[in-house]
């Protein structure tokens, strides 16, 4: 097994199609999957002429383009493990990172080589590869023209590591999530399902994972001509342009990445499907796609990087009667899971380990419609462990021979087993006022026009709202009111609200409380 056989298909199937456009120099550039397939194998060829082995790490920093894909599958090819850290996270989680496991081989560009001036751990690495211009010390990009292709896709065990990233380690050690030749087909297998992939479509593709099942299935990846790493301050005159001039018939994007979008004003009335996701997609945010995408079948996708996708919902499954709960403080509706996953919702025991359950412990912890709980998940394309067992303790539930998820979210199951979320379970306010969750208010809040972003947590022994405003001379007296049943003692304006630096869209609480216990 090899998730590069899935990939290599495609290019047997239709090798003149385009499989990724990109921006270049300016430019559009265009690599069929006849093209994609020979670059990879050549590289994959230099690796092994300069000694990488099936098993081996290389460490990849390069941003969504054409070359990253070359990359990664000539990796996927060897039998090589693709190991992503993020370097805005500083110098030290990239040590961290690369202490957990050792990478043989190094590939980037010009500016991610600058790090080996200053990170031992880059510095250690054997092996070294240069994007574009020569480099001292790493053979050049040009180097994999020089040889023959790489022969067979090198066969895998399902269990075999083919994909490493990390978490931020914000609270303590980075965690790593390892996902196998096994669970990357299975994560393809259940995207092209739920999100309807077909061959031939052009995908406007934000999410690197997304461009992995489109490649399997036969769809062309435009990768938008903006900064990802911040996806929440794009320019959004070059992406709007280029999806009309490639007639890109869907996308999938962070809520923050659309709003960029929405606020450029120009509708896309062309685009055939949307996605949203890996962020709360507010109803306030669906109404806004529903302008910008007239035409466009809306889905909100609720998902985690240890299980992509969880559940989800379509505009026209949303009843009148849905919208009127969500501003009422009922949370926010996600949908019915996907086939492909089992979820349940236990009691709420969010940061306390639980022991290996046996079924009938385990369905004593389940808990009825309606009421609010622990969100947990199991299936093939959610992650079972992480690297030596480190976080497993507080994150997965062992039943008999089952694992389960903790996502750490809170939600509830309504009366036709459709999942509501309310927020991180860890973010819950228990007082003498009793039992609130953050989407519960942020749900109503969002709905104000003037409201850009928002908030709930209890500080200093009170209930607060931060609120980030579109216009800062906003009258709040209709929020108060509205939110009169929540006892919030104290609305509080601030220039912006901190959020996770990979979606720009989930409120980061750690950081929030920070700020607010600040404020006199």
């Amino acid at each position: 097994m090899n998730i590069a056989a899935a990939l290599e298909h495609q290019a047997a199937e239709r090798p003149e199609a385009a499989a990724i456009i990109d921006t270049f120099r300016g430019r559009d550039r265009t690599l069929t999957f006849a093209q994609l397939s020979r670059e990879a194998a050549q590289t994959a060829a230099m690796f092994e002429a300069r000694g990488l082995r099936a098993g081996d790490a290389v460490l990849i920093l390069q941003p969504m383009s054409a070359e990253l894909y070359v990359i990664l599958l000539a990796a996927f090819r060897l039998g090589l493990v693709a190991m992503f850290v993020d370097p805005s996270a500083g110098r030290a989680h990239l040590e961290r990172c690369c202490r957990l496991w050792r990478p043989a081989g190094f590939v980037g560009g010009a500016k991610a080589h600058l790090l080996r001036l200053v990170s031992g751990a880059i510095r250690r690495i054997p092996h070294k590869f240069s994007v574009g211009s020569w480099l001292p010390g790493a053979a050049a990009w040009s180097a994999r023209m020089q040889g023959a292709p790489a022969g067979a896709i090198a066969g895998c065990d399902p269990e075999a590591a083919a994909l490493l990233t990390f978490t931020s380690g914000s609270t303590g050690e980075p965690k790593a999530a390892v996902r196998t030749h096994r669970f990357l087909l299975a994560q393809h297998r259940v995207l092209e399902r739920n999100i309807s992939l077909r061959p031939g479509q052009i995908d406007l593709a934000t999410l690197p994972v997304f461009v992995l099942a489109n490649l399997a299935s036969g769809v062309t990846s435009l990768l938008p001509h903006a900064d990802l790493r911040r996806v929440g301050a794009i320019e959004p005159a070059p992406v709007v342009a280029q999806i009309a001039r490639h007639r890109a018939d869907r996308t999938a994007a962070s809520p923050a990445f659309f709003a960029r979008l929405c606020d450029h004003g120009v509708p896309l009335p062309h685009l055939r499907e949307l996605y949203t996701g890996g962020a709360p997609v507010f109803p306030a945010m669906l109404q806004r796609l529903r302008e910008l995408a007239p035409n466009a079948q809306l889905t909100a996708v609720y998902g985690s990087t240890e299980a992509e996708p969880i559940a989800h919902i379509a505009w026209d499954e949303i009843a009148p009667e849905d919208w009127s709960a969500m501003a009422a403080g009922k949370g926010l509706l996600a949908g019915r899971s996907v086939d492909e996953i089992e979820l349940r919702i236990i009691e709420n025991r969010c940061g306390t380990p639980l022991p290996v359950l046996t079924p009938a412990a385990f369905e004593g912890l389940r808990i009825a419609a309606g009421r609010p709980g622990e969100i947990v998940v199991s299936g093939e394309h959610v992650l079972s462990g992480y690297l030596h067992g480190r976080g497993d303790e507080e994150t997965k539930i062992r039943v008999g021979e089952t694992v389960w998820h903790r996502t750490g979210d809170a939600g509830y199951l309504d009366a036709s087993g459709r999942l509501w979320l309310l927020g991180r379970c860890s973010a819950r306010v228990s007082d003498a006022e009793g039992v609130l969750y953050p989407f519960a208010v942020e749900c109503v809040a969002m709905s104000f026009k003037f409201v850009a972003r928002c908030a709930f947590a209890a500080v200093k022994g009170e209930r607060w709202l931060a609120v980030e405003l579109n216009n800062r001379g906003a009258d709040l007296q209709p929020l108060e009111s509205a939110l009169a049943w929540a006892n919030i003692a104290r609305i509080e304006i601030v220039d912006t609200l901190p959020v996770d630096k990979r979606h720009n869209a989930k409120v980061d609480y750690v950081a929030l409380h920070a700020l607010l216990r600040r404020r006199p």
